[in-house]
């Protein structure tokens, strides 16, 4: 299993997988061939299902310039590795083919070619979270010090660089007002949201601020704006919402925080390794369900839970997002993408609550719901996998 460095990224949305992967792609592509007369990529599936709405071509832009740049678009052919397909090509002036190289956006900015991983850094010799308590319980240590072990200390300063930029994002998403870029005429909510919230008491003044939070930074999203995967762009909203308000309530040190983001990104991995963090693979549910269950497992432990009792609440906040589609209206990282994270970040609340209030004994394992989101992903028709073909996407009219 990879490093958490290659899970947490830094970079603009609003799509990990349609506009930091192939940002990504396109730069190693054009240093392999950097000067040619025409840059041709091809995109397939979901990346051209969205892509315009995602920003995928402009991402293409920034890096072949637009003058050098042909885009072919072939929706409805995919490529067998990935829906999330790619085929650059470096053309000369006589229109030779000089290279090419097939690429996949895998979900959360990573990338494979030619079935190859671009980040094979595997460090960590456990994969399973069954392997993982085993583990712990003989030991007893928890996640996030798993973590360490295997990536190191200086682990935390990459976080603390993590935690900074999800922050940043929040403050910046409750700060900003008026309409979201995209042709929606979808207006900003985060700032309305955190103002009214703060004149309430109790449970509507806590669902109504975490709600805020990641309203906050799915917006910054939304704009292509800097936010850090968690798992995904379009996901990226609930965990740093969950953090910051847990923090805020109960008084959390920066390193109990970083802890807890070790932790969150332990849980975001091995779903990632066993099933996908791809919309465009396994639907919504591999993308928010993921970041809901990576947030239940941050709150849990900061909330002083037991392993078992993270464990738990992780597995839940996964549970009851399975099935969720994803059927972006246009195409864009909008609707119902921005709403999901706050009812996300609201729902792994009540989790890790729910986890605390138990003793942390289950019958349904971790491991066991990641295995029925990978197959009920499998299962979805690909009109619910991010090509706005069905679902809300469809049914969506301007008024």
């Amino acid at each position: 299993m990879q490093s958490i460095r290659e899970f947490y990224r830094i970079g603009r949305g609003p799509s990990s997988s349609h506009t930091i992967a192939p940002h990504n792609a396109a730069k190693k592509f054009k240093h392999s061939f950097p000067n040619v007369s025409l840059y041709r990529v091809t995109l397939f599936g979901s990346l051209a299902a969205t892509g315009i709405g995602h920003q995928t071509d402009k991402a293409l832009e920034e890096v072949f310039g637009k003058e050098n740049l042909e885009i072919v678009w072939k929706p409805e052919e995919v490529l067998p590795v990935h829906p999330n397909g790619m085929l650059f090509e470096a053309v000369d002036e006589a229109g030779i083919v000089m290279g090419k190289c097939e690429a996949y956006s895998l979900g959360g900015g990573a990338v494979c070619y030619d079935n190859i991983s671009d980040d094979e850094r595997n460090i960590y010799d456990l994969t399973t979270m069954s392997d993982i308590l085993s583990m712990l319980e003989k030991t007893g240590k928890s996640f996030w010090e798993y973590v360490e072990i295997c990536e190191g200390e200086d682990i935390r300063d990459f976080l603390k660089d993590v935690w900074h930029t999800m922050n940043d994002s929040i403050d910046r998403g409750l700060a900003a007002e008026g309409a979201l870029p995209g042709g929606l005429g979808l207006a900003r909510k985060a700032h309305s949201f955190y103002r009214k919230a703060s004149i309430h008491e109790g449970y509507m003044k806590q669902n109504g601020i975490v709600s805020a939070y990641a309203l906050a930074v799915a917006e910054e999203n939304a704009s292509g704006h800097v936010i850090v995967t968690a798992p995904t762009c379009g996901a990226s909203g609930c965990l740093p919402a969950v953090i910051r308000h847990t923090s805020e309530t109960i008084g959390c040190s920066e390193y109990e925080i970083l802890k807890s983001l070790a932790t969150s990104a332990l849980f975001g991995n091995l779903i990632k390794t066993n099933a996908s963090i791809s919309g465009a693979e396994v639907g919504c549910q591999g993308e928010i369900g993921t970041s809901c269950s990576m947030a239940a497992a941050a709150a849990t432990q900061l909330m002083g839970g037991t392993v078992r009792q993270i464990e738990y609440a992780a597995e839940m906040g996964l549970e009851h997002n399975l099935g969720l589609t994803c059927d972006p209206v246009k195409g864009l990282v909008q609707i119902p993408c921005i709403e999901r994270n706050a009812h996300a970040a609201v729902r792994s609340l009540s989790c890790s609550h729910y986890s605390l209030l138990s003793d942390g004994s289950h019958r349904i394992s971790f491991d066991d719901v990641v295995a029925v989101m990978r197959e009920t992903g499998n299962a979805l028709p690909s009109m619910y996998r991010e090509t706005s073909k069905g679902g809300l996407a469809r049914i969506y009219r301007d008024e």
